[in-house]
């Protein structure tokens, strides 16, 4: 199962070049599509045409608003459509980090509060499509271990709606803030807030030794709109396994005093920012009070990043954590078709053979609400479905 996602910015980075990018990839567009009619904005459609820079052939995405004012936004507004889409949790809350952030950047940049902060470029439907596409892409790959060299950001100057800026622009150079980068790089504007953003907020970047060794799988091309004189306008993903082991830590608090909400929060939160898994178990405390039990599972080098995310949405004041190893099962989504529509079943593989099958909640969810029954039909569909399939598997 491929757990490893490479991104390099060879011409730059934006976010409709890493839903092209992963087109090109073989991510399946219907489920891309299907995934963003569910937010709350009408009037935009993908626009997704063969491209090619530098003599490489790729894909290349727009998103194209019919007749429907873009306007303005500030970030409420925007997290309200995220909220209400049909987006996984998981997804949401990978968006939300990365519009809060942009958010946060563009407060520090013009001196406002973040409440107060319109978003011009970004608060685009085209944005809200690339960032949320962004989320859809992750979860239909698995969350794979994103990764990334440091890009280099352009030169020279850029029109935006605040005026002429210099490149990179503010808001982008915020926005990176602990992200390591290259000065220079192409006449123009190579990386877009929201593609800043994106690196920023769901990947890791290291410089190439410290990346880790991949056996590549899949490779794809999103092909930017700029032509650039010394340089092919490519963002590649490159998906893959992982080639050696990486060490793995899980992190834990004890609450008692800390609201079920902000517990809920802190899952979602921890999940966004890397964790493999998180939970809560309910436990008895000092003095025989009732409390919880908050975990999360982390990859080492985001093992900081997540007991931040507990310290900062919870009201514990420590998180402990211990080093673990685990044995894991190959991996693989494969879709089926069901009298209600296409349906993924995760399964699961020892030594080349098959341990388990499980239809992925979501898409049951999904299914159910179309047809107006009950999720276990559609669950009972899938695997029947599987269980049919090539030679019964």
């Amino acid at each position: 199962m491929p757990n490893l996602l490479l991104l390099e910015p060879v011409g730059g980075v934006a976010g409709d070049m890493f839903l092209a990018a992963a087109l090109d990839l073989g991510v399946d567009r219907a489920t891309l599509e299907g995934a963003l009619r569910t937010l709350p904005v009408a009037g935009f459609r993908l626009d997704v045409t063969p491209a090619e820079a530098g003599g490489i052939a790729g894909t290349h995405v727009d998103v194209v608003v019919d007749g429907v004012p873009e306007g303005e936004r500030n970030l409420s507004e925007i997290l309200e459509v995220v909220d209400k889409s049909g987006l996984s949790p998981r997804a949401k809350g990978a968006a939300r980090s990365v519009f809060e952030r942009i958010a946060r950047a563009e407060a520090r940049v013009h001196r406002v509060a973040v409440e107060d902060v319109h978003f011009h470029e970004v608060g685009a439907v085209d944005s809200i499509v690339d960032v949320c596409g962004a989320a859809v892409v992750l979860e239909t790959l698995g969350w794979p271990r994103l990764v990334s060299p440091p890009p280099e950001l352009g030169h020279g100057f850029v029109e935006m709606a605040h005026g002429r800026l210099p490149v990179p622009p503010p808001a982008v150079l915020e926005i990176l803030k602990g992200v390591p980068f290259r000065p220079g790089g192409p006449p123009g504007e190579a990386v877009t807030p929201t593609g800043a953003a994106i690196l920023a907020t769901l990947a890791e970047v290291a410089e190439p030794g410290q990346l880790p060794a991949l056996v590549p799988e899949r490779i794809g091309y999103g092909v930017g709109t700029s032509r650039w004189p010394d340089r092919p306008n490519l963002l590649r993903l490159t998906l893959g396994r992982e080639a050696a082991g990486r060490d793995l830590w899980v992190l834990e608090a004890n609450l008692d005093d800390c609201p079920g909400q902000l517990v809920a929060r802190a899952i979602e939160a921890a999940l966004a920012s890397g964790a493999l898994d998180a939970w809560a178990v309910p436990l008895t405390m000092k003095k025989g009070r009732p409390g919880l039990l908050v975990g999360a599972l982390a990859p080492g080098d985001r093992r900081d990043e997540v007991a931040g995310v507990l310290l900062s949405e919870t009201t514990t004041l420590g998180v402990r954590y211990h080093a673990v190893g685990r044995i894991e099962l190959e991996r693989e989504l494969v879709p089926v078709a069901t009298a209600y529509g296409a349906v993924r079943v995760k399964v699961a593989r020892r030594a080349g053979a098959i341990v388990g099958a499980h239809p992925e909640y979501d898409d049951c969810l999904a299914r159910a609400t179309e047809h107006g029954v009950p999720v276990k039909e559609v669950l009972a569909a899938a695997v029947a479905a599987f269980r049919a399939g090539p030679a019964a598997r």
